[in-house]
């Protein structure tokens, strides 16, 4: 059975970081995109950062330069290192895959068929 299981989340002052876990069960992630997304309330989901099965890495522009994706291919882990959040960055986050896909990942959530359920960030100011 394909699982993703996200871990990590919790509260931060503003200025603070976070790293998310998401363990993944049942394939080998790491051969293909995988990514992170979050969802605000209110606001529709959006991509966060990705990285293909060479590591190559892609990032949104509200992101770059604060968080970084990488993975642990032998512990099947990817993770998200989320430096100086601010309360924008307050949103259900969630990890997937796109098991079409190897390289040139899209950003776009659309195109990711395999979801974990989500870890809540939430960061005050």
């Amino acid at each position: 059975q394909v699982q993703l299981v996200e871990s990590g989340g919790g509260s931060v002052q503003a200025g603070g970081s976070l790293r998310l876990s998401c363990t993944a069960s049942g394939y080998a992630y790491s051969s293909y995109c995988m990514g992170w997304f979050r969802q605000a309330p209110g606001k529709q989901r959006e991509g966060v950062a990705v990285l293909d099965s060479g590591g190559i890495t892609g990032y949104a522009d509200s992101v770059k330069g604060r968080f970084t994706i990488s993975k642990d291919s032998a512990k099947n882990i990817l993770y998200l290192q989320m430096n100086v959040l601010s309360s924008e960055d307050t949103a259900m986050y969630y990890c997937a895959a796109n098991r079409r896909s190897r390289l040139y990942c899209t950003i776009d959530p659309r195109w990711y068929d395999n979801w974990g359920q989500g870890t809540q960030v939430t960061v005050s100011s």
